[in-house]
C-alpha cells in the first residue's frame, strides 16, 4: 500500500498534464467552457498534489520537475489557446497568435520559480494557475452568465488578460496560501481572503474569478506595505 501511495502525488500531476492536453483539443474544437472545466480540475489537482506529497512524505527533484512540465501545459498553453481562440472569433487574423505569449511568460515564470530561493515561503510574481483561472472564468461566463457576454465580448477582457499574464514575470511580491498554523492572529490576511473569495463566489458565481485575482493582488500589496511600516518601526 506504501509502495503504491508514494506515486500518487506524481499521478495527480499527470492527471494535471492530462487535463491540460484535453483542453486544447477542446478550446481549438470550439468549446471554450470545457476548457475552462479542465482547467479548474487541474488547478484541484495541482494543488492536492503537493498536499499529498507533505502527507505521505514523499519529496524530490523529480516531482518538483514534473509539476512545472505539468503546469507550462495546462496553465501555460491552454490559456492561451483559449486567448487565441477568443481573438480568432473577433477576426483579429494574425494578432491571434500574439495569445502564446501567455505560454511563453507562463514557461519563464515556471523556470524562474524552480530556481528563485525566495519563493519557498511566498510567491515574486502571479502564480501561473492564478492566471489560467483567471482566463478560463471568461468562457464560463458567457456559458452560464450571459448577462457578462458583453464582457468577455469586450476589449477590455482581453487586455485584463493580457496584462495579468505580464504579472506571470514581474517582482511583485504576493503572499502564498501555506499555513504552518491555523490560528487567526498569525493567518488574519489569509483568512479574511479566503472569506472574502468565498462570499464573492456566492454571489456572483464565475464573474468573481477575475475580481479574486484582483482581491489576491491588492491584499499582497496591502500586507507588504504593513510588513514595510513595522521594518520601519
Amino acid at each position: 500500500m506504501k509502495s503504491l501511495l508514494k506515486h500518487l502525488p506524481n499521478a495527480m500531476t499527470c492527471g494535471n498534464l492530462l487535463c491540460g492536453c484535453i483542453g486544447i483539443v477542446m478550446a481549438l474544437r470550439g468549446h471554450l467552457d470545457t476548457a475552462s472545466w479542465l482547467i479548474g480540475l487541474a488547478a484541484i489537482l495541482d494543488f492536492g498534489d503537493g498536499f499529498v506529497a507533505r502527507l505521505v512524505h514523499v519529496s524530490g527533484p523529480f516531482g518538483k520537475e514534473l509539476d512545472s512540465l505539468a503546469d507550462v501545459v495546462t496553465f501555460g498553453v491552454l490559456p492561451a489557446t483559449i486567448v487565441f481562440q477568443l481573438c480568432w472569433f473577433q477576426e483579429l487574423g494574425v494578432i491571434s497568435y500574439g495569445a502564446f505569449l501567455i505560454a511563453v511568460l507562463s514557461a519563464l515564470r515556471l523556470a524562474n520559480f524552480n530556481i528563485d530561493t525566495r519563493q519557498s515561503e511566498s510567491f515574486i510574481g502571479l502564480p501561473v494557475p492564478a492566471n489560467a483561472m483567471l482566463i478560463g472564468a471568461f468562457p464560463l461566463m458567457e456559458r452560464y452568465q450571459p448577462q457578462y457576454d458583453a464582457i468577455w465580448k469586450n476589449d477590455i477582457a482581453l487586455g485584463m488578460m493580457i496584462a495579468f499574464s505580464f504579472m506571470l514575470i514581474s517582482e511583485l511580491p504576493l503572499f502564498a496560501l501555506k499555513f504552518k498554523t491555523f490560528g487567526w492572529a498569525e493567518n488574519r490576511i489569509k483568512f479574511s481572503f479566503l472569506i472574502a473569495s468565498a462570499l464573492l463566489l456566492l454571489f456572483l458565481q464565475y464573474a468573481a474569478i477575475p475580481l479574486i485575482i484582483l482581491l489576491y493582488i491588492l491584499v499582497s500589496l496591502f500586507s507588504n506595505e504593513r510588513k514595510s511600516e513595522r521594518v520601519k518601526e
